[in-house]
């Protein structure tokens, strides 16, 4: 299992980079232009998705649980989310690292942004977020694509195929 979310997470952080990479071929109107997105532009959708990343991770490898989400207006320009990812990767890198399988059924207790108390198996959160990324990236991609900078495939097959030094495609 260990072995699995480690795998996953490797290939979230590829993922993420297609994504950060490719949205800085937009201009700064475009990253903040409205879009029909859930969390209202480009901007939105990877503020929203990097908080996320932040706030579980804050949850199950620190104990805390935020009252808040990260603020887009914290993030002006894509330079300084992707300064705050990298930050944030790291130190989720640093938490899985420190993992091992007896860690992965350890109920972890926290709190919603509202205060509500929840509990859940922290490989169930490692997988929940993960999965998450994956839902907004695809997101991220399509508001990318209808800006003619689409990040490519982010399939989890391409990214094994590119490690493995082969050809990406089907």
């Amino acid at each position: 299992m260990l072995e699995y979310i480690h795998t996953f997470y490797e290939y979230t952080y590829w993922a993420t980079a297609r994504v950060l990479n490719a949205a800085a071929r937009l201009s700064p109107g475009q990253f903040t232009a409205p879009t029909g997105g859930s969390y209202g532009s480009l901007r939105g959708t990877l503020v929203h998705t990097l908080s996320a990343e932040w706030i579980w991770r804050m949850r199950f490898a620190e104990g805390k649980s935020p009252t808040a989400t990260l603020a887009e207006r914290d993030f002006p320009a894509l330079e300084d989310l992707r300064q705050r990812w990298q930050a944030e990767e790291q130190a989720m890198r640093g938490f899985l690292a420190g993992l091992n399988d007896e860690d992965l059924p350890r109920v972890v207790q926290y709190q919603s942004t509202t205060g509500r108390p929840h509990q859940n198996i922290l490989w169930q959160l490692l997988v929940h977020l993960a999965n998450h990324g994956t839902q907004h990236r695809s997101e991220a991609a399509v508001m990318l694509t209808e800006f003619g900078a689409s990040p490519g495939d982010l399939d989890f097959i391409v990214y094994l195929r590119v490690q493995q030094g082969q050809d990406s495609y089907f």
